[in-house]
């Protein structure tokens, strides 16, 4: 008898802990915040959310946020679509890139409502930041981690040639070996690139006896590119026309094609396919190989460059047509349109993407957007690259991030970046030498014509 009081006493309990909790609950809106699409899933960056979580939900007594982590990037679309179609979406959505946010494309809510309410100060961010994120739909995310494309230059491989450094100012001529100033533009990265391109002779790329088939350094590298990244450093290639359908390559685009065609097969300052993958180039980190004297890749390329032991610096990218274009991957928060408690998540974001900015930032290993946590950024890299020089013009260049950015969506987004990557593997590939670039970029366009429609 008295084990079934117990029984009886203590299942009550548990229904008075259950109808105590609701009450609870409801005295604060629950914003759910998930984690995975892009970022946010290994063991160090799951306590730098827990903690940024539980930090935000003891700063103030109106909001409660949860997280819903996927088990893995792999699976968090099948994950997050799941929610979506089961009628329980989550709120807040990141960090995540374009391509993981093209996945929804149509389904984020436009930002600029809530900042206006809230008085969100967007001016702390250079304004071409804040231009990647908008559309035709609206202001679709704030700046928060964003990764500029720099120079990575050799200091080693430049003072063996002799020559001066790329510049580290935006603007800043380039100063040649006879102390001319030449503007730093991609024609002179050229020259100097050649100049930096030896074969097993010891010949340059600038002399009669310099044989393509046995190059041992090279001067220059796109590092882990895409096409549309690569392009874009001659400015923002808007291509497709939502109008009447048709794809058409900016002049600009076309002008760096023929810049990259030339680089690999013309001027040889470019690894092939084949050389990039090679041993000799580290198996695909070319740069980190000590072999190439200047990669431009975006500024996370510093995940990545423990195996070079020679002294490295970080110059800007050279300018095109007098205009500097720096392609910034980006990741950042984004809030579901499907959302029934807007303005409290837009809080909880804003408080991820400032407050609790910096230690999810060093978890994610992330460049910051926020200006007032750059310096600790740069400071930690420094630490672990104690042989680099420059890192601090980092947010010198966020300032030139371009528009439209090299992932913005278009349909059929998946298929329209591998057609553009197949362009690329075929100028980089054995037989680049002897293709018709004009003819390509044609099927090019008329592909990608056809790829868009079919998702219309």
């Amino acid at each position: 008898m008295k084990k079934s009081l117990f029984v009886l006493a203590l299942t009550m309990m548990i229904v008075a802990s259950l109808l105590i909790a609701p009450v609870a609950a409801q005295d604060r809106v629950v914003v759910q915040w998930f984690i995975g699409l892009g970022t946010g899933t290994n063991e160090q960056q799951l306590e730098a959310q827990a903690a940024a979580v539980e930090a935000f939900n003891a700063s103030q007594d109106r909001i409660t946020l949860e997280t819903i982590i996927a088990a893995s990037n792999q699976v968090a679309p099948d994950t997050l679509s799941t929610l979506i179609a089961g009628g329980t979406p989550p709120d807040i959505v990141g960090p995540v890139g374009f391509s993981g946010a093209n996945l929804y494309a149509g389904q984020w809510l436009d930002l600029q409502p809530l900042v206006d309410a809230a008085g969100y100060d967007l001016s702390i961010y250079p304004e071409s930041l804040v231009d990647i994120y908008r559309t035709d739909e609206g202001l679709l995310g704030i700046p928060f981690a964003v990764f500029p494309s720099m120079i990575f230059y050799n200091a080693e491989l430049f003072d063996e040639a002799e020559l001066n450094y790329p510049p580290t100012e935006v603007g800043a001529p380039y100063v040649m070996p006879d102390g001319t100033e030449v503007e730093w533009n991609w024609d002179t990265l050229a020259e100097i690139a050649a100049i930096l391109t030896v074969d097993a002779n010891g010949n340059d790329a600038t002399m009669e006896g310099f044989d393509p088939a046995a190059i041992e350094q090279f001067g220059f590298n796109h590092q882990w590119g895409t096409l549309r990244a690569e392009m874009s450093v001659f400015g923002g290639v808007d291509f497709y026309n939502a109008e009447t359908g048709a794809v058409t390559l900016p002049e600009s685009a076309r002008a760096h094609l023929q810049w990259m065609f030339d680089g690999v097969w013309t001027n040889h300052f470019m690894p092939t396919a084949t050389y990039d993958n090679s041993q000799m180039l580290n198996a695909g980190n070319a740069f980190a190989s000590g072999r190439v004297a200047m990669a431009r890749v975006m500024s996370w390329y510093t995940c990545c460059l423990d195996a070079l032991t020679d002294a490295w610096g970080l110059a800007v990218v050279p300018s095109y047509n007098g205009e500097t274009f720096s392609p910034t991957d980006a990741d950042t928060f984004r809030i579901l349109a499907t959302t029934d408690v807007p303005a409290e998540a837009f809080e909880a974001m804003t408080y991820l993407q400032g407050e609790g900015a910096l230690e999810l930032l060093r978890a994610y290993g992330a460049y910051p957007a926020l200006p007032d946590i750059q310096d600790d950024f740069i400071t930690s890299i420094q630490e672990r690259y104690p042989l680099a020089q420059n890192l601090e013009i980092i947010p010198d260049l966020l300032p030139y991030a371009v528009s439209p950015h090299h992932e913005a969506y278009v349909p059929n987004f998946a298929r329209v970046q591998q057609r553009f990557n197949d362009l690329r593997t075929l100028l980089y590939g054995d037989t680049g030498a002897d293709i018709d670039l004009a003819a390509e970029i044609a099927t090019l366009e008329a592909d990608l014509t056809a790829i868009i429609a079919e998702a219309e």
